[in-house]
This record gives structure tokens, sequence and C-alpha cells, in this order.
């Protein structure tokens, strides 16, 4: 697909979602305005950094807080823990947008974003990143871009990710399969699965999240592969044959026990309790602290795209002063700068951010030791594709999306049932929502 292509095509999304976003009546509309009144923290004169800690990371984040406070003694920062998920902190953040107190920095996540952006909750970058000294080209162009609306920038890339496929090498050995590669198609993964499963002694050949830990994420890839999709722009498209073959699937493998729904799934796989894991690139980290397995990382099967984008920026609130505004970015291109983005990215899984992040020396020997945590990157440019509008535009697509496989693959539901019910809801949501302001 064609880069340009897409990227006129996301633009067009978000210019619309603006108008649906604010029909949605959102909490975040009471926090909108620029006024120096606006955050409860005006008077600490502390910087208040809300985040979930993505892929563990909350000691390194404080970490590198304490390494910007020894450079910026006159900006003290907060690291305060807004939720154990990007939807909890957005929900602690739309009810600080309603209530005062504001942080000044938040994580926000590849669905949550825009939703700050089109209610002006969060502030745009551009003018601010000139003041703070920002060099907005040095971020990798397409993940910078990710946070573009309308000719401005509303966040910077930060805990950026893939899914990765993990399989333990010592089971693909036993079942006689490749150990240097995943399956190339999902047709190729139900040829392996049963001799993964015999070779794992019962154990499944895949653990995958539930619906309610974005199962409507990872499954995404899938149905590309199937030919389907969630959508086609703002058209739902989960009753296409081909969606319903890849959800057909997706039923069929849980109901052998190929594939596991877990609540856990990283442990699960980390233990030797699963032959494959499907899971964020930010699972890496911790596992290569804690498995007790030898594994290797893939691509996701293709053809290719077979994966979506993901992962999370960071933002600026919107209702502090222009002075804090102008504290806030400083912070945020020193967390992401070079030095930091390529320690955060080695520690977790997570992407590095920065252009030169991937000539860094210490970047360029960590990754000719690693080749877990070389195929992120370069699955980034051979094997993803933009998210479907269904599931980062319209509102409550993930959500939506993630109960209704829940009820396929645990519930063991009908497919074509479960996936007329949410044609008909999502298109309810875009009828009521985004087709009259259209």
């Amino acid at each position: 697909m064609n880069p340009l292509n897409i990227e006129i095509s996301r633009r067009k999304a978000l210019g619309l979602g603006v108008m649906s976003a604010t029909a949605l009546g959102l909490a975040s509309c009471a926090g909108g305005g620029t006024s120096a009144s606006g955050g409860g923290q005006e008077g600490s004169g502390k910087l208040q950094f809300w985040s979930n800690h993505p892929g563990s990371s909350k000691d390194l984040e404080q970490e590198m807080i304490d390494a910007f406070m020894q450079e910026n003694p006159d900006i003290p920062v907060e690291l305060v823990s807004a939720g154990s998920n990007y939807e909890e902190l957005a929900q602690k953040f739309n009810a600080a947008l309603a209530g005062g107190d504001l942080p000044d920095v938040i994580v926000a996540s590849d669905v949550t974003w825009f939703n700050f952006a089109f209610n002006e909750a969060t502030a745009p970058l551009d003018d601010l990143w000139k003041q703070a000294g920002t060099d907005p080209d040095s971020y990798v162009d397409t993940l910078r871009e990710d946070y573009a609306l309308d000719g401005k920038h509303y966040g910077v890339p930060y805990s950026r990710s893939t899914c990765l496929m993990y399989f333990n090498t010592d089971i693909l050995d036993k079942a006689g399969l490749p150990t240097d590669r995943g399956p190339a198609t999902w047709q190729e993964f139900a040829e392996w699965a049963p001799k993964l499963v015999e070779a794992g002694g019962g154990k499944p050949a895949l653990v995958v999240p539930d619906g309610s830990n974005y199962l409507d994420w990872y499954f995404q890839g899938m149905i590309w592969t199937f030919g389907g999709a969630y959508s086609k722009e703002w058209e739902p498209t989960f009753t296409d044959p081909k969606s319903i073959e890849a959800g057909e699937f997706l039923k069929d493998m849980v109901g052998k026990k190929y594939i596991e729904i877990a609540t856990d799934p990283t442990v699960q796989f980390g233990s030797g309790n699963a032959a494959g894991l499907l899971e964020s690139t930010g699972s890496l980290g911790g596992l290569k602290k804690t498995a007790t397995i030898p594994f290797i990382t893939t691509y996701l099967p293709g053809p290719k795209p077979g994966c979506p984008t993901g992962g999370a920026g960071l933002a600026v609130a919107n209702g502090i002063s222009d002075e804090r505004k102008e504290k806030a970015v400083k912070f945020i291109d020193f967390m992401t700068n070079t030095e930091n983005t390529v320690k955060f990215s080695q520690a977790t899984g997570y992407m590095p951010v920065r252009k030169d992040a991937i000539d860094h020396p210490d970047e360029q020997k960590y990754l000719s030791e690693n080749q877990n945590a070389k195929t992120a990157i370069e699955q980034l440019t051979e094997n993803t594709a933009p998210q479907d509008y269904a599931r980062v535009f319209v509102p409550g697509g993930g959500q939506r999306i993630g109960g209704a496989l829940d009820r396929i693959t645990v519930g063991q539901e009908d497919v074509t049932a479960v996936f007329e019910d949410l044609q008909k809801d999502t298109q309810k949501t875009i009828d009521q929502q985004i087709t009259p302001l259209l």
C-alpha cells in the first residue's frame, strides 16, 4: 500500500473524527481551553507526569526523571501511577479535566490521544517545540506523524510497539519445526499447532490475551491476512465473508485448544506453559528477565501486512499555563531523547523513537547481541499497516470488538451471529455520532 495514500486517508479520518468526538459529549470537553488557572498543580511548581508505566517501566521512568531533575533543578517532576493500562489512565485524565486537578504530561495511547486532541484537552506542540528548542524532525517520521491533526502535533512517540510472536525454541525443536522463524501464514500455524501441542506435553500452541486486554488489537492482523478487515474507512466490514472466515478460524483454534485465551499469557509462556505467545513488543523486556525457557521473536503470520502498529505517546494537558507547557515539552524532549529512547527500548522491548537511535553505539551493540529485539524494528517497515477506523476512530471500537471476540473464543458462540451484532452496533454508532456530521 502506498504510504502517501495511507497518510492522506488517515488525515481524512482525523478531520472527520474532530466532529464525531465532539458529538460524544465526553467529560474531556469540560477541560478544554488554555487558561492558566486550569491546572490543579499550578501552585506547587512541580510538574506531574501521569503514566501507566508501559512495559513495567516505573523504576526506569523514575530513573530518567531523576536524571532530568539533575540537569534541570528548577523543574521538579513527580511521577504518578495513573492506572494499570492506557484506558484507566484516560479515564482518570477525563475525571481531572472535569475536576480541575490536571497533570502536566500524560501517556496517551493509539486509541485515546485523538479524543483528547479533538476536544482541545491536550495542547498542540509545534509552537512549544520551537520555544523549547526541540527538533521534531529527529523523531522517526511515521511515529511522529501518528499524532498529527490538521497540520499540528498533539503528542510525541514514547512506548511505540507492534505485535510479536514469541516461540519456545525447545518445543519447536522437539516438534521438528524450524527454530529460526515463525509460521509464514495462519494456515501454516494450523499445521504446526498439533505438533506444538504434542511436543509441549498438551500445553497450548499459542496463548493470547482476552478481549479486555487488547485481543481486538492482536486479531486485527489475523483478519487482514484472511482478506477481511474491521472496516473500510467508515464502512464496517465484520460481516464480509473473509472477516467471518478469520473469526471462524480463531474460534476453531481455540475450540481445538491450539490457541488459549489467557488472563496472563506472558507469564504463562515465560514459565514454559505454552509453546507460543502473541503479545506486544513491550513484553520483550520482561520476558528477557523472567522467562525460564529459551525463545525467539518472529513476525506475525502473513500475507503482509499481518500486524498493526500500536503503543502510546506523551501529550501535554491544555488547561495549564503556557509556562508549564513549555517546561512540560522540555521534559518530554528529555524523556524521549536518543539516550533515553535507547535505554527505554532495551529495557521494555518498545521501539526506539528517534532516528539516530538505531546508529547509537549502545543500540548497535545491543541489537547485534539481541536478535529478538531487532525483530520489531524490522517488522515495522515490512509487515505493518495503520489500524482500521472501526477500532481507533469509532467511539468505543476496541472495547466493542474485544467483547465480540470474547464471545466467539471463550463463549464459542456462532461467529456469523456475533459479527452481525458487531456490525449493527458499529454501524449504529457511526450513524448516530459520525454520519450526521459528515
